[in-house]
C-alpha cells in the first residue's frame, strides 16, 4: 500500500498529460491539493463557464473530500472513526461509506492484496509520517501490528450508511483510492456545469472526457518506471475513462543492499521484493482505477495479469528486462493504446 506524505495523498503515479496546442477556447487551472497538485483542463468550456466558477468548484471538491476522508485533519470523517474505540456501527457520509465498499470489493476480488486497514504496517516499514526506522520491525512485532490489521475485521453498511470494525484499534487510511475517489467527484460537477470535454488530474490519477482543444481524444503518455529522467514508454487515449499507475520505482529506501519498497503487501506484511516496473489501469472510474492499480501491483504480473483477465480489466505490466523493458497487457488495454 501507499505511503502517507500529504493528507490523502496517493504515490505520484508515472502519469504526464501529453502536451497540447493551447488554446483560447480551453479554460486551465493548477495548483496544489492533499500533499500533491492539481490540474484541471476544460476544452471547448460553455459560455456560464469561467476560470472564477471553475477555480471555486474544485475548490469546493476538493475541500469536501479533505474534510471527509483525510487522515491527517483531526476532525475528519476518517479521524474520528480512527480514533473511536467503539466495535458497534459508527454513523459515517454517503459518500465515506460507498468508498469504503468500493474498497473492500477491490479487496475479497484481489485476495486481499489491496487493503485500507494497512496503514500499520506501512508506518512499522518506514513509509508513515515518522519516515525510515533506525531499526526494521522483526516478526513478533509485525505479528502485533497484524491483530489490527486485515479488510476482514472492517465492515461497511450503505443504508443507513455507517462503518464498524471488530477491533478497537482497527484504522482505515484511504491514501490509495481517495484521490481517484476525488478525481471522479470533481468530473460529476463539470458535468452539471454542462462541461463535456474535460481533463481532470490530481496526483497523477487521471480522467477524461470528449475532446481535446486540438479536437481529438485526451492523449495521455505513461512514464518509463525509472527514478531518473522521465521520459515516455507508451501513449493511451482516454474518452470517459480513468487511468491510474502504481509502481516501485520512486519511494523506497535501501539498506544493507536490501531495496524495500513503500507498498506492503498486506498478506505477508512485507514490502515488495521484486524489480522496479509498474502496472497501469484504466478503469470506468478514477477510485476503481487507483484502488485496483495498487492491488495488480502487490500480485505482479503473473497473478495480476491472471486477475485482470479474469475481471476484465485494461491492465498493463511494465517491467525491467535486462538493460530495457517488456510489457504484459490484457485485451482490454490495447484498446486505449496509442498506435506508435
Amino acid at each position: 500500500m501507499p505511503s502517507v506524505t500529504g493528507k490523502i495523498l496517493a504515490p505520484f503515479c508515472a502519469l504526464l498529460v501529453a502536451a497540447c496546442a493551447r488554446s483560447p477556447q480551453e479554460l486551465e487551472l493548477s495548483g496544489p491539493t492533499m500533499g500533491t497538485t492539481y490540474t484541471v483542463k476544460v476544452a471547448a468550456p460553455p459560455a456560464s463557464l469561467d476560470s472564477a466558477q471553475l477555480r471555486a468548484t474544485i475548490d469546493d471538491v476538493l475541500a469536501h473530500i479533505d474534510q471527509s476522508m483525510s487522515g491527517y485533519r483531526p476532525d475528519s470523517e476518517v479521524a474520528r472513526f480512527n480514533a473511536s474505540a467503539a466495535t458497534q456501527w459508527y454513523e459515517v457520509s454517503p459518500d465515506l461509506a460507498a468508498l469504503v465498499q468500493a474498497a473492500l470489493e477491490i479487496s475479497e476480488k484481489s485476495g486481499g492484496a489491496f487493503d485500507i486497514t494497512v496503514a500499520p504496517l506501512v508506518t512499522a516499514w518506514g513509509f508513515g509520517p515518522s519516515g525510515e526506522p533506525k531499526v526494521l520491525p522483526n516478526a513478533a512485532e509485525l505479528e502485533q501490528i497484524a491483530a489490527s490489521v486485515g479488510y476482514r475485521k472492517l465492515h461497511v453498511r450503505l443504508a443507513p450508511p455507517a462503518l464498524r470494525k471488530e477491533v478497537a484499534q482497527l484504522s482505515i487510511d484511504l491514501n490509495g483510492i481517495a484521490p481517484g475517489f476525488a478525481v471522479d467527484q470533481l468530473a460529476d460537477r463539470l458535468l452539471a456545469l454542462h462541461a463535456e470535454n474535460f481533463m481532470i488530474d490530481i496526483g497523477g490519477e487521471i480522467r477524461a472526457r470528449g475532446r481535446s482543444a486540438r479536437g481529438e481524444p485526451w492523449h495521455i503518455a505513461i512514464e518509463r518506471p525509472v527514478d531518473t529522467q522521465r521520459a515516455p514508454y507508451a501513449g493511451v487515449w482516454l474518452d470517459s475513462a480513468s487511468v491510474s499507475t502504481s509502481g516501485e520505482y520512486r519511494d523506497y529506501y535501501e539498506r544493507d543492499g536490501r531495496r524495500y519498497s513503500h507498498t506492503i503487501d498486506p498478506r505477508t506484511r512485507q514490502p515488495l521484493e521484486r524489480a522496479p516496473g509498474s502496472v497501469v489501469v484504466i478503469a470506468s472510474s478514477t477510485a476503481l482505477a487507483d484502488g485496483w492499480a495498487t492491488a495488480l501491483n502487490v500480485l505482479g504480473p503473473h497473478d495480476g495479469l491472471a486477475l485482470a483477465s479474469k475481471e476484465h480489466i485494461a491492465v498493463l505490466f511494465i517491467e525491467r528486462a535486462g538493460d530495457g523493458w517488456r510489457s504484459q497487457s490484457t485485451a482490454e488495454f490495447e484498446r486505449y493504446r496509442l498506435k506508435e
